[in-house]
């Protein structure tokens, strides 16, 4: 489920939501009357606003400096790795209402194949520069900047931020300057960045008013999040600023490190000083507006627009954001906003050896703060690479289907890589349609350097022809048979053992045990198996170290009891 695009009637709310966000934005940055809600939903478009629209384009320029009528030439092709666009060049006084922009990062159209893959929005940089300052305002990866985490593919419907099939960025935050304005997009990766369209809207202004307030975001990660060992609890940093302003949103990303649920953490916002945070929330999904959990959804004022599976296993991942529009976090000094790293720890992670136990957590964390002030930000977080960005790999041990397309290492039948329906690791995945029932299985080899906690992981894809599948691992039966028939074809994980094996080589077997009775076949479609690692307390608590997995395979989750 890499890729969720939900289509919904939510589109018809985007028209009035346009008009009421841009009035009440108008209202909390320049501190013009605005309306709310409760007003006509037109109304503010009646009141004149002064100034004159203008425009920056990817629209190339002829030597008139005019956009050609006659050629189709819209955009800077390449952008090679290392190098930065300007997309907005602007003399105020003014205020940015809108950017829109695309680039060829997911699609496999028009622009061709790149042999070493293109550069995806988490290796994009847009750095926003107000009024000549030498430190951007805004520097945030693209897809983050615009809600989508993680350098997936989602849709996202609020009332700042649209993407439209995940892959046309709009924002309407308001971006005021007095002097001038400069949007840099930087491309921080090894590969290139194909086709970046872009327009960027503003007003020109003959004046701001003295106490106008400038839009600021900034991102930051911890992989995975400190421990804090001298205390009970632990927090991740979202914001720290000093100056007068409105916080307006999060945006905020999560791959797991451990088992069962990651958002028991509460919100904490410390305002002007004080010595302890006089915003305390009730939860992480209480914060993001959700309740019980995460459900995929995209709202105009919240949403969860991407989940990789429900179910809460280690390496699930997971994007939400919150927009504080109607309800702004006004601070005259100073803001902190952090969120406890708080969850539930299974039997193998907690010394207490109970089967859940409400501990610290130190999951893969990325944050987006977006807020407004008067006056330059403090830096709080340090710059980061797209290496950076780039979540760290959890899977020592990684047997790629694409290297067992020999007849040696399955039945009889047809084998050939596909492209996945998804964008993982791999955007390939071996297809293995089988002869007959009996030619119905594949093998792969995993081998062990050393001793350590791990979890064995099957990827694969389901599809209208699959069949249902068994997994062995040296002969014995690990988890139940997998059903791989889908309506669609889409990748997920199947979590199936944890255990601590011995160095050495082990033969994980996949054979057909049967059909579900709307699959047209028995095929297999892997991208991989793995041996994923576990948080370091894991191997320090040693729960599974001397259990016999042979004899009794265990899958640790949160109704796992203490062993005899």
């Amino acid at each position: 489920m890499d890729y969720q695009l939900r289509r919904s009637n939510r589109q018809r709310n985007r028209a009035w939501a346009s008009v009421s966000f841009a009035s009440l934005l108008i209202g909390i940055v320049i501190g013009a009357p605005c309306s709310t809600q409760a007003d006509g939903i037109l109304d503010g478009i009646t009141r004149w606003p002064g100034g004159r629209s203008m425009s920056s384009s990817s629209a190339r320029l002829g030597e008139d400096g005019r956009p050609s009528p006659t050629l189709n030439v819209d955009v800077q092709r390449i952008v090679n790795p290392g190098e930065t666009i300007v997309i907005a060049d602007l003399k105020g006084p003014g205020v940015i209402t809108h950017i829109w922009m695309t680039m060829y990062h997911f699609q496999t159209l028009q622009f061709g194949p790149e042999a070493g893959g293109r550069a995806n929005p988490r290796e994009v940089l847009i750095r926003m520069y107000w009024d000549g300052r030498e430190k951007p305002d805004v520097e945030v990866p693209l897809g983050d900047f615009f809600a989508a985490g993680m350098g997936k593919r989602m849709e996202v419907q609020s009332i700042p931020v649209v993407l439209e099939d995940g892959d046309s960025y709009n924002c309407w935050w308001r971006m005021p300057f007095r002097k001038s304005a400069r949007i840099e997009v930087v491309n921080q990766g090894s590969k290139t960045l194909r086709a970046p369209f872009y327009t960027v809207d503003w007003i020109k202004k003959d004046s701001l008013p003295d106490d106008t307030m400038y839009f600021c975001a900034q991102y930051r990660q911890e992989y995975p999040v400190k421990g804090n060992p001298d205390q009970a609890d632990n927090e991740y940093l979202i914001l720290d600023a000093e100056g007068k302003g409105v916080y307006v949103g999060t945006v905020m990303s999560v791959r797991t490190r451990s088992p069962d649920w990651y958002g028991e953490g509460d919100i904490r916002m410390t305002l002007d000083g004080e010595d302890w945070p006089s915003i305390w929330g009730t939860g992480t999904e209480d914060y993001f507006l959700s309740a019980w959990g995460q459900k995929v959804c995209t709202t105009l004022y919240f949403g969860t627009p991407y989940l990789n599976h429900p179910a809460r296993d280690v390496g699930q991942m997971s994007s939400c954001y919150r927009w504080h529009i109607g309800d702004p976090i006004v601070f005259n000094k100073s803001l902190r906003v952090a969120i406890e790293a708080m969850g539930w720890l299974n039997i193998d992670e907690n010394p207490e050896n109970q089967s859940r136990f409400y501990g610290q957590r130190q999951d893969d964390v990325s944050s987006v703060a977006f807020w407004y002030q008067i006056g330059p930000t403090k830096k709080f977080a340090e710059p980061t690479t797209a290496d950076d960005r780039k979540l760290p790999c959890i899977d020592p041990v990684i047997a790629w289907g694409e290297d067992y397309k020999d007849a040696k290492h399955h039945g009889r039948g047809r084998v050939r890589m596909v492209g996945s329906a998804c964008y993982y690791d791999t955007d390939r995945v071996l297809e293995f349609t089988p002869k007959s029932r009996d030619d119905a299985w594949m093998e792969l080899s995993l081998e062990v350097k050393k001793k350590e906690p791990l979890r064995l992981i099957l990827f694969l894809e389901r599809s209208p022809e699959s069949g249902i599948y068994q997994a062995t691992l040296d002969g014995v039966k690990v988890g139940r048979p997998i059903d791989l028939y889908g309506a669609k074809r889409e990748i997920d994980d199947y979590q199936l053992m944890d255990f601590w094996p011995e160095p050495g080589k082990y033969t994980l077997r996949l054979e057909c045990v049967g059909r579900n009775h709307l699959s047209s076949g028995d095929q297999l479609r892997i991208n991989s198996a793995r041996l994923r690692e576990r948080r370091p307390r894991v191997k320090e608590i040693g729960f599974l170290k001397d259990h016999d997995w042979r004899s009794n395979p265990i899958l640790i989750d949160k109704n796992t009891k203490p062993l005899n």
